[in-house]
């Protein structure tokens, strides 16, 4: 991910996640603090965005070429790479830090 414009640090951001895809993990409505830049790993919940555009809270399961299988926690709800395939590196926004609301936890 691009930096450049931020003088090389990470930038900060809030997710609210909906739908029941990453049940029981992450519940519809929970605010999430997402860290732009951060480095991506199997097992990270990360904020990323299929090629029709639509931004999706996924766990990365694994890379895949030149990009990340990223999957539903609920696999009965949602769609994910199963889906869609690969997500390219540059459409993973970011990492799930925390769960902000409405109990705080680190991801």
């Amino acid at each position: 991910m691009e930096r450049a414009a931020t003088g090389g640090r990470r930038r900060l951001g809030i997710a609210v996640v909906r739908g029941d895809s990453m049940r029981p993990a992450l519940q519809p409505g929970q605010r999430l603090l997402v860290l732009y830049g951060a480095r991506v790993r199997p097992g990270r919940v990360v904020v990323a965005r299929f090629a029709d555009g639509t931004l999706a809270v996924k766990r990365v399961a694994e890379r895949r070429g030149s990009g990340w299988w990223l999957l539903s926690d609920n696999a009965e709800a949602g769609v994910d790479s199963r889906h869609r395939g690969a997500v390219p590196d540059e459409d993973v926004a970011g990492v799930v830090r925390v769960r902000l609301w409405p109990w705080p936890r680190l991801l």
